[in-house]
């Protein structure tokens, strides 16, 4: 199958490279980044902008691929709240010209959405059949991006992950870590909950669902709960850092621009009614990402 993935550049889209290699299909790469130099080696690359319509027709025309896997994204959470118009114009419209673009030629797109989604408000992991409530820029940027894809394609996947962190990027596991080398004590919110999930797990679970044709929605993480505080903990845990102390605070302390949901745990509901093997738990990830790091 020849696929074009958008972001390759990002976290999650390493991991996804590395994975889909393995089964030997044509990988066509894009991004308006430079590629690492450990991503993307004997591949296709061709730059250009998502936000850019017409750029976006021209090479999908010539690429003619059979699905495109669309992570590129704007996913700081924070920068969003601050530049409203960015965030809808590369994750909601973005998004849309990629879709646009399938709909041309009949592509299958996959769109890798977020559980920022929901309001948090609930006390029960949110499965496929829950109304979204977003309530930050970034989530309702990625939220319209949903949309976009829904409305008007019929052949699409949407996968909601949650918390990702990987070998490939900056993310929330390597920040702790770096943090733990220069100070005795960290300050870790104690009121979100969600549920860490490590981005070679996702995408081998996309590989899988790619192969299904099981079209929808679908929510995809490790296994398992925690706080960001209890996160952080096990990381220092896994690590033997027993020289610092994480401290639990409240969100308000941190006086961030955007709001996040409290609690954003998915339930990977039609994955367990598909009877697909569920993720591994989040800790028993995190201890094959410390042995990677």
């Amino acid at each position: 199958m020849r696929i074009l993935i958008t972001g390759a550049a990002g976290m999650l889209a390493h991991d996804l490279i590395e994975t889909l290699a393995e089964e030997k299909h044509e990988l066509i790469l894009n991004d308006i980044r430079p590629l690492p130099s450990s991503s993307g080696k004997g591949f296709k690359f061709i730059e250009f902008d998502i936000t850019d319509k017409d750029r976006v027709y021209n090479e999908t025309t010539k690429i003619n691929p059979d699905m495109v896997i669309h992570t590129a994204a704007c996913t700081d959470v924070d920068g969003c709240e601050k530049d409203a118009d960015l965030a809808f114009k590369v994750n909601s419209l973005g998004t849309r010209n990629i879709a646009l673009a399938c709909q041309r030629f009949d592509t299958v797109m996959l769109y890798v959405s977020t559980d920022y989604v929901f309001d948090g408000k609930g006390k029960e992991p949110y499965n496929e059949y829950k109304t979204p409530n977003p309530e930050n820029i970034y989530a309702r940027s990625k939220y319209w991006g949903e949309l976009y894809v829904e409305r008007l394609l019929n052949k699409f996947y949407i996968v909601r992950s949650a918390w990702l962190y990987g070998k490939y990027g900056e993310n929330f596991a390597s920040k702790i870590l770096s943090l733990a080398k220069k100070q005795k004590e960290i300050s870790v919110v104690n009121d979100q909950i969600g549920s860490p999930t490590y981005t070679k797990d996702l995408a081998k679970a996309i590989k899988h669902l790619i192969g299904t044709g099981l079209y929808g929605t679908w929510h995809i993480t490790n296994g398992g709960q925690c706080s960001w505080y209890e996160f952080a903990k096990e990381i220092l845990k896994q690590q033997s850092i027993k020289n610092v102390t994480v401290k639990p605070i409240d969100s308000v302390r941190l006086s961030r621009p955007a709001k996040r949901p409290a609690f954003s745990v998915l339930d990977n509901y039609l994955w367990h009614l598909h009877g697909f093997s569920p993720l591994r738990n989040w800790k028993d990830a995190l201890i094959e990402f410390m042995g990677e790091i």
